[in-house]
This record gives structure tokens, C-alpha cells and sequence, in this order.
């Protein structure tokens, strides 16, 4: 089990690593539709002035639970903005450390259930397709299912995002399984033989 530890430690390095690069480099400009900085402080202005006062929180807009939010949402543009009263800065080191935390969990989590088969589960390339399908599967699910559900979303940004996780996710998942899930012991099997 210390391997395990070990491994997922390892693993979430190599997550880390792979989610920096999709979104600590200009490589992250892919994902995003950028306004010019005019537009950008005039829709920073009006989210100030009418925001603010209801606070930090998603805001699916227009909310359509009425007979004229109805007719705004059928109008357009519609946005579900993730929006806080408060600056910060570009990179924040505790959301870095936080990110790091959470890779390191899901590898161990990964190694966890790996480790649960490794007795039948004995050779790496089986091992791998676990960990791809995983990764496959849960990020399928839980990230291009949001642009599916919310229609109004543009798919860009979650594409982006779930090939960043895919990559992210089997690199660590990948560096896991071969070298710190360990392999049971080979199977010696006895037939019965008769000497005449």
C-alpha cells in the first residue's frame, strides 16, 4: 500500500504537470473567446453595477422561470456567469497547492482500485486501458455533459477542457500503473500427470 501512496504522489505530479501546460501556458488562449480590453471593462462595469448586490454566485441569465425571462432567453444572448464581487490575482498560489492536493487524491483514488485487481488484473497494457477508459468515461460524463445538458453553451471551452483532463488523467493514472501498482506473483499451475 505505501507504494500506492508513493505512486499517487508520482501520478498527481504528472496530472499536475499536464494541467499546467494546458492552463498555465498560452496553449489556455484556446479556450477562451477574448474581448478586446474595451469590452472587457464595459461588461465588467455593468456585471459591478448589476451583480454586486445579489453577490458572488452562478447566474444563469436570463433566468427563464418567468414570462419575461422566457421571452429574454428565446431573445438572447443568454450566459451562465461564474462571477465574484472580488479581484485577484492572475495566479493564485493556494488554488495551485489545492489543485496539486486534488491531482495527488484522484491518482490515489485510481490506485486504489487498481491495487483491488492488480491479482487479476496482472499486466500493464490490461492496466492501461483501465485507467483510459476511466478517464474516458468520467470525463465524457462529467464534463462534455454540461454543454449537452446547457445547450446554450458553446462547446469550445468544455472540449478543451476535457481533452486537458483525458491527458492529464491517463498520464498520471499510466505513470500509476506500471510502476507502483505492484504485480502479483505469477500463477504456477499443477495438472495432474500420471508416469506409466
Amino acid at each position: 500500500m505505501f507504494r500506492i501512496l508513493i505512486g499517487s504522489i508520482v501520478g498527481g505530479l504528472a496530472q499536475f504537470i499536464f494541467g499546467f501546460i494546458f492552463w498555465g501556458t498560452p496553449l489556455a488562449s484556446l479556450a477562451y473567446t477574448v474581448a478586446p480590453d474595451a469590452q472587457s471593462a464595459a461588461v465588467q462595469t455593468a456585471l459591478a453595477q448589476n451583480l454586486t448586490a445579489t453577490g458572488t454566485g452562478s447566474y444563469y441569465i436570463p433566468w427563464p422561470d418567468s414570462a419575461q425571462g422566457t421571452i429574454l432567453h428565446g431573445r438572447g444572448p443568454v450566459a451562465l456567469i461564474f462571477f465574484n464581487t472580488h479581484g485577484f490575482p492572475q495566479i493564485l498560489t493556494s488554488s495551485l497547492v489545492s489543485g496539486l492536493v486534488i491531482s495527488i487524491l484522484s491518482m490515489l483514488l485510481i490506485g486504489l482500485a487498481l491495487h483491488a485487481i492488480a491479482d487479476r488484473v496482472t499486466d500493464f497494457a490490461s492496466r492501461a486501458k483501465i485507467v483510459v477508459l476511466a478517464g474516458l468515461a468520467t470525463t465524457i460524463y462529467f464534463v462534455l455533459g454540461q454543454p449537452t445538458y446547457n445547450f446554450y453553451m458553446p462547446w469550445g471551452y468544455w472540449i478543451y477542457l476535457a481533452i486537458s483532463l483525458i491527458i492529464g488523467f491517463v498520464a498520471g493514472g499510466l505513470v500509476l500503473a506500471r510502476w507502483f501498482v505492484p504485480y502479483a506473483a505469477p500463477r504456477v499451475v499443477v495438472t495432474d500427470s500420471t508416469i506409466h
